[in-house]
């Protein structure tokens, strides 16, 4: 290998490397726009996906964000809960259908000491749940009328 194929060599490593760096800090920096936009939003866009591989259409839903993780409930009945199952992929739009995206996996809660800190940060976020409706409640999902689920950001 003659001189200059080996300066060509390492500035395509090097560049590489560069490139790598860039990317890596171009796909974290959103996740900081994305906590803004969770701390802020009253609801999300989700959508779960079909048995063909599709998305299904987005439904809107009241959501926590607690621990850095959102939450939410569903009835279990729901095509959410019926596709999701116990752990499932789910695509979010926070704010709005057309807000920053998450694609990230879903998995069900079962813990009542965390469902009941959601229902507290749905009293706080939701006046209707301040008056005791629509709130998550560890007796209904321990009785299976309501499915709580967590999803972790990537």
């Amino acid at each position: 290998m003659n001189r200059r194929a080996l300066l060509r060599l390492w500035a395509a490593l090097g560049a590489g490397a560069w490139l790598g760096r860039a990317a890596r800090e171009a796909v974290a920096a959103p996740a900081a726009g994305i906590v803004g936009a969770l701390e802020q939003a009253d609801l999300i866009y989700v959508s779960t996906r079909r048995r063909s591989g599709e998305w299904s259409s987005q439904a809107p839903i009241w959501f926590c964000w607690l621990d850095g993780q959102i939450m939410f409930t569903t009835s279990p009945g729901s095509w959410k809960a019926r596709r999701l199952g116990d752990a499932g992929p789910l695509r979010i739009q926070v704010g709005s259908a057309e807000g920053p995206e998450i694609v990230a996996e879903a998995e069900r809660l079962r813990d009542p000491e965390t469902v009941e800190r959601m229902g507290q940060t749905y009293e706080n976020k939701y006046w209707i749940a301040w008056a005791g409706f629509f709130r998550p409640r560890p007796d209904r999902v321990s009785d299976g009328r309501t499915v709580a689920y967590r999803v972790r950001l990537p």
